[in-house]
């Protein structure tokens, strides 16, 4: 069988990693890929966001399955054009896929299906003044979201009255592009996050796994939000017990609240949560693998990752069950210094052979080049250092040793993934 995996970051390295161990298997393509992945999956130049581009390329290149990585694809109908064309693809429909593309969509949905989540209000482009009003005396800190995709960045968290009003004048600004049209305004809830993920064919959910991010650019959880600048997995806030009130008190009323509304949810539906006083509650869906949550959660999966997402795709998922290592993940994400904002392309890393030969270790890479025979960086988060070990202690360990020996002054990473939970523990 002939994959295609859609996408170019580190959860897409770690997606072909996988699935290129199957039996299954007989040819990953990775488009548009980069460097890293290149090593494992043959490389087609086409962009993620170019609809009519990657149907043409499966068609061309007679692909079997295409597993569709990032969300922006996925909201755009990605899924939809490869079934007009009758090729089997796994990810959600661009209508079931509003769960991530419209933060609007999913807190009204949420109030709708009864499923625990922040008080909000949503403002459009042009109630500038409603929203400054209605944050006139609303408690603090307070969430501002945009509306749409935003690569992770789209939320405010606000202290201040100010930092609220300069966050919803920001969004209608254009701070944000099409996704800040819209807004929404929620409650701040207080407690530990954790993220949830289960895979779904439409009527049946299955628990995939458990992480947690670190989504702050800086130690200490300081400076703005990223992309997520690290994770472990399991999650050491979420046992049994919590993951199955989340399935079935979030997960499952979401798979039947949209089976019910016309939009039936197949792919990999990722529950970002707030574990409060009151119980589990959601913060947002994304409806792909989290990025880096999915290259601390695939590396502990001992399942065949090609046999269990054509289940899903065929609607067989009840007969699926995953058997997973007892072991631990972490990754240390290693990104280019001003990330999240301004950066430069181009700089030389050295030192990933030795790195990657490391006990227990994996880099995935999620924005690099080959230039003049030297791995280059090409984006914001550019590798993804992940180690396996017996517990979180060891796989912390690992982690950094490998870290310590990649040589990129141009980069930056976070120095305490993982460092409460380990605090914790003690």
């Amino acid at each position: 069988m002939k994959i295609l995996v859609v996408g170019s970051g580190g959860r897409e390295h770690a997606l072909c990693a996988c699935l290129a161990q199957s039996p299954l298997v007989s040819e990953v393509i990775c488009a548009p890929g980069n460097a890293g992945i290149a090593k494992i999956a043959r490389r087609a130049r086409v962009s993620a966001d170019d609809i009519s581009g990657q149907v043409a390329l499966a068609e061309a290149e007679n692909v079997d399955f295409v597993v569709v990585g990032p969300e922006a694809p996925l909201v755009a109908g990605l899924v939809d054009a490869l079934e007009l064309v009758g090729i089997r693809a796994f990810g959600p429909t661009a209508a079931a896929a509003r769960l991530e593309g419209s933060k609007a969509f999913t807190k009204a949905f949420c109030i709708r299906h009864a499923i625990p989540t922040a008080a909000f209000r949503t403002f459009s482009f042009g109630e500038a003044d409603e929203a400054r009003a209605y944050l006139a005396d609303h408690a603090l800190p307070v969430v501002i979201k945009a509306d749409g995709l935003a690569a992770g960045k789209g939320v405010v968290i606000a202290a201040t009255r100010d930092e609220a009003l300069a966050a919803v004048d920001s969004a209608f600004a254009g701070a944000f592009g099409a996704a800040g049209k819209e807004i929404v305004i929620e409650a701040f809830m207080h407690g530990e996050e954790a993220s949830l993920f289960a895979l779904c064919d439409g009527g049946t959910a299955l628990l995939f796994g458990t992480a947690q991010d670190h989504k702050r650019a800086f130690d200490r959880d300081e400076g703005p939000n990223t992309g997520g600048m690290g994770a472990f997995s399991p999650a050491a806030n979420m046992d049994d017990a919590l993951s199955e009130q989340v399935m079935r008190k979030i997960v499952e009323p979401t798979l039947k609240g949209m089976a019910a509304e016309g939009a039936p949810f197949r792919g990999f539906l990722y529950a970002g949560l707030m574990l409060t006083s009151d119980g589990p509650q959601l913060i947002e869906y994304n409806v792909r693998f989290g990025d880096p949550e999915c290259q601390v959660v695939l590396p502990r999966l001992e399942s065949d990752l090609a046999a269990i997402l054509l289940a899903a795709c065929d609607g067989r998922l009840h007969e699926v069950t995953p058997r997973w290592s007892d072991d631990h993940a972490m990754t240390v994400v290693l990104a280019a210094r001003g990330y999240p904002g301004s950066f430069s392309r181009g700089t030389v890393i050295d030192g990933l052979d030795m790195a990657s030969s490391a006990e227990g270790v994996f880099i995935y890479h999620a924005a690099t080049e080959i230039q003049d025979g030297m791995w280059r960086a090409n984006g914001g988060r550019v590798l993804d250092v992940t180690a396996r070990g017996r517990d979180l202690q060891e796989a912390h360990d690992r982690a950094y040793r490998a870290v310590a020996l990649v040589d990129w002054p141009d980069g930056f990473y976070r120095r305490d993934i993982g460092a409460k939970a380990l605090r914790q523990r003690r």
